[in-house]
């Protein structure tokens, strides 16, 4: 795992010197008015693509919740997973054998850079894991394949094989507890081996990331960097035409300026209004606000491996010292609940029976003393854009500040561009705590506990950079259980760790705000966070 870092810098530096495929076009074309076209207000640029490669929300819904399907797929609005390229499946007795039943009929995309031959089948389900684990395989690449190991794949799954051409089966090392809605995950998103080898062909190892293919409902048609991306509804999608003929994504980085595109009928839906105004958009006639409970967390993260944060006296100093209830009230305008642990209380196993860390100014500074710390000097990272989970870091950084200069700490904020942001957030000697947050596509213990604080996911999701060995062994012992209770009881221990050993500042839980315009319909947000755009219709 500890690869994947420099694996993540030059394949960002490598995507921005090739400009993604950067295509001059106009943000929506005059035959493109005269069908129905859907325009969604996103807040970043993608890096990219190609799924597989990075933990990138603007990523997810660039590429794999619109353009691709997965063997499972989510019901979107929900937490519930539906068969998607597989119609249906069989588990061996032992729990380790998985065989798919894959779904006949499927094309991918045909575009002006891509027309296939044939359609999906088995041997684009082996090349789409076979990339992420065989080392000797052509695509593998510089292996900065982030997800596939963050949720244990490396170790999990022991071979794939192909029966015969709408057949496959999974050999697990272990029987594995969320194995089938893991295949509903990003980086599971199936790609074409056809079209691979046409860019293998062509000496372009990275034209998945810049141009790609799916047999999603939407297909690619361009990118213009930082300011727009067109698809079209894909006509042979298996699951039936789209509504609308046209997407579009409008990169919009600042969320007032995402509202006032919206009122200007510029934007159907925007990404992460701000909380400021969300009152507004309420009692505005022509917005339709939905809101949902969310699975979402913020959180800042430390660097345990240094100095004096490596010490969890001065973490849990740190963590008394900030006022997260003035946080939320001043950031989340009061829609958003304190976090306490590494998950939300809506997932299974969630312990309300621990000593947190509430806020003690006078304990943090007896807790500094007590661990020899003085005139401790110390940096906030801020994300630039708005998440599902934080709507404002730099404001969140602020009130920080001042919150450990009551302590006597001097903090610092530093930001960067978003791509860099979270690439040099990883760097194993980053100083102080770096504001992050974290929707997964799993409602369960282990898409939090395993995939951002154990220790096979230092260098890709876990950015304290925390490995603690007992931790590991809870989790790792809980992933194969069939027993629900059982699991429980090891994610419970797990906690225990977590909160005592505090590698994180848990921040808040986000309620989710999501304005359309009144002419959209059947738009269902997502509790995971994505926004899908399928079977999504707009009124003329």
């Amino acid at each position: 795992m500890r690869r994947a870092l420099g694996g993540v810098e030059t394949m960002l530096k490598k995507v921005r010197s090739l400009g993604l495929a950067c295509l001059c076009i106009p943000l929506i074309s005059t035959a493109a008015m005269a069908a129905k076209t859907l325009v969604y207000c996103s807040e970043a640029s993608p890096d990219g693509f190609d799924a597989a490669r990075n933990f990138s929300g603007p990523t997810f819904d660039a590429s794999a919740w619109n353009i691709s399907d997965k063997l499972v797929n989510v019901d979107i609005g929900t937490t519930n997973t539906i068969p998607g390229l597989a119609t249906g499946w069989d588990i061996s007795k032992d729990g380790k054998e998985y065989t798919f039943h894959l779904r006949r009929g499927v094309k991918f995309h045909t575009t002006a850079y891509f027309k296939p031959s044939r359609d999906f089948n088995a041997d684009d389900v082996l090349f789409t894991f076979e990339r992420q684990s065989n080392k000797d395989h052509p695509l593998y690449g510089d292996g900065m394949w982030p997800q596939y190991s963050a949720y244990g794949f490396d170790k999990l799954l022991q071979r794939l094989e192909k029966l015969d051409d709408y057949t496959v089966r999974f050999v697990l090392s272990e029987p594995n507890a969320v194995f089938i809605p893991s295949l509903s995950l990003t980086f599971t998103a199936i790609q074409s081996k056809e079209y691979a080898d046409q860019l293998a062909a062509q000496n372009n190892p990275d034209g998945l990331m810049q141009k790609p293919i799916g047999t999603g409902a939407f297909q690619f048609v361009g990118y213009q960097r930082d300011m727009a991306i067109r698809y079209r509804a894909n006509p042979d999608y298996w699951g039936g035409k789209q509504k609308i003929d046209n997407l579009v994504f409008s990169i919009t980085p600042d969320p007032s300026v995402r509202y006032q595109k919206l009122l200007r009928g510029e934007c159907d839906v925007i990404a992460y209004p701000n909380p400021a105004d969300v009152e507004r958009m309420r009692s505005n006639p022509s917005v339709t606000l939905l809101q949902k409970d969310s699975l979402n967390i913020a959180y800042a993260a430390y660097n345990t491996t240094r100095p004096p944060f490596d010490d969890p006296r001065v973490r849990h100093a740190i963590n008394m010292a900030i006022n997260k209830r003035a946080i939320i009230d001043a950031v989340f305008l009061g829609a958003a609940i304190p976090a306490r642990s590494a998950m939300p209380p809506s997932v299974p196993g969630y312990r309300t029976d621990l000593a947190y860390d509430d806020y003690n100014p006078e304990k943090a500074k007896k807790l500094l003393a007590e661990a020899g710390v003085t005139n401790l000097a110390m940096k906030i990272w801020a994300m630039p854009v708005s998440r599902p989970y934080m709507p404002n870091a730099r404001r969140t950084a602020e009130l920080m500040q001042a919150d450990l200069a009551a302590i006597g700490v001097h903090a610092e904020i530093i930001s960067y561009e978003w791509g860099t942001y979270v690439q040099r957030s990883l760097e194993k000697d980053r100083d102080g705590f770096v504001l992050l947050g974290w929707t997964p596509s799993i409602a369960d213990p282990d898409s939090y506990l395993g995939t951002l604080l154990g220790c096979d996911a230092v260098g890709a999701a876990n950015h304290a950079h925390w490995c603690d060995s007992a931790f590991d062994q809870l989790i790792t012992q809980a992933r194969p259980s069939q027993n629900p209770e059982a699991r429980k009881a090891l994610y419970n221990k797990a906690q225990e760790i977590f909160t005592r050993e505090a590698p994180w500042l848990p921040i808040s839980h986000q309620i989710i705000d999501q304005p359309v315009r009144k002419r959209v319909k059947n738009y269902r947000i997502d509790p995971f966070g994505s926004h899908s755009f399928l079977d999504v219709d707009v009124e003329d």
